[in-house]
């Protein structure tokens, strides 16, 4: 008994020496930080900046957004892979990072399945095609035939190399045979900020990076790169619509944590933010910038994932796009 006593005591000493808890604290106990592989101002950056104060105001501890881009994601994933994996560093993952990344690179600095645990995806949008307010090109097949006409052909902007915006140009220029040229930028502002100013022909983009532009008269929306219209945006034709078949990629977006990450705190996070994301708030931001709100279980997102890198290793493959 006096031995037992000992022995107690001796663990409690230890404890306080080392500054170590003598039990766990649940999760979470500090701060979060979401890592989003774009720099402020873009689709993605907007709309994960109110999750995470949602997520924050639930669960009790601050939700801090950390902007790395670089390389259409790779650098924000490539940080997340190398992170603890204790649930306090998360990854915006999206299709291009985790779907596209692995066809586009040779080498890719992470294995999409293996180095990260999905969590739940937050949103999908479709890609909307815009032109300065001063183009010519007052609908799809002026812009095709201005092209054609163009000495050196038009150019796109994208939001990097291998992001929606960079596939879709390819698809286009694949469909109809217009002369395109690729202008990557670091993120969907400066991509839509070049076509604003006219240093670029056109873009696909979110309605939420190209929407305040559209407003206010500087971009105009020639077509939806989606299987059909969007209901926030109903007077937008599908390029399907005007004759261009397989010109389709609708974005998703979602929480990844690194691999190793327990089972527990995997699970408290998909409930956290999936409460983050049909939350009113969050569903109506998303529905005025022609998003829509999508959640899952870890096991579903999983096989998005997977089944998405399938089948857009057959489009990058067709299209023969490459990360240069």
């Amino acid at each position: 008994m006096i031995g037992s006593r000992y022995l107690v005591a001796s663990v409690a000493m230890v404890l306080l020496a080392t500054g170590l808890p003598s039990h766990a604290q649940p999760f979470p106990a500090r701060s979060i930080t979401i890592i989003v592989p774009f720099p402020p101002g873009g689709s993605s950056d907007t709309a994960m900046r109110l999750i995470g104060r949602k997520v924050s105001e639930s669960a009790g501890q601050p939700v801090l957004i950390d902007n790395r881009p670089g390389a259409g994601g790779v650098v924000g994933a490539v940080a997340v892979k190398s992170a603890p994996p204790d649930g306090y560093t998360l990854y915006m993952g999206h299709v291009g990072t985790h779907a596209v990344a692995v066809s586009l690179y040779p080498k890719l600095e992470y294995d999409p399945i293996r180095d990260f645990r999905p969590i739940t995806t937050v949103m999908s949008f479709p890609s909307v095609l815009v032109v300065a307010a001063a183009s010519p090109a007052k609908n799809v097949a002026e812009l095709l035939a201005m092209g054609k006409s163009k000495p050196g052909g038009l150019s796109y902007t994208s939001q990097g190399h291998g992001t929606a915006g960079h596939i879709l140009g390819e698809m286009l220029k694949t469909e109809t045979g217009a002369p395109l040229i690729h202008i990557p930028m670091k993120g969907a502002a400066p991509a839509v900020a070049e076509v604003v100013a006219a240093r670029g022909d056109l873009l696909f983009s979110s309605y939420i990076s190209a929407g305040a532009f559209v407003k206010d008269g500087r971009l105009r929306m020639l077509a939806i790169a989606s299987k059909s219209r969007s209901p926030s945006l109903p007077e937008v034709p599908t390029l399907l619509e005007l004759g261009i078949a397989g010109v389709e990629f609708d974005q998703w977006f979602g929480i990844l944590a690194p691999a190793g990450t327990p089972d527990a705190v995997v699970n408290r996070l998909n409930q956290e933010f999936i409460k983050a994301v049909r939350s009113p708030e969050v569903t109506q931001m998303l529905t005025t910038q022609a998003a829509e709100a999508i959640t899952s279980t870890p096991a579903e997102f999983a096989r998005l994932i997977v089944a998405d890198t399938a089948r857009l290793a057959k489009v990058v493959r067709q299209i023969g796009a490459k990360a240069d």
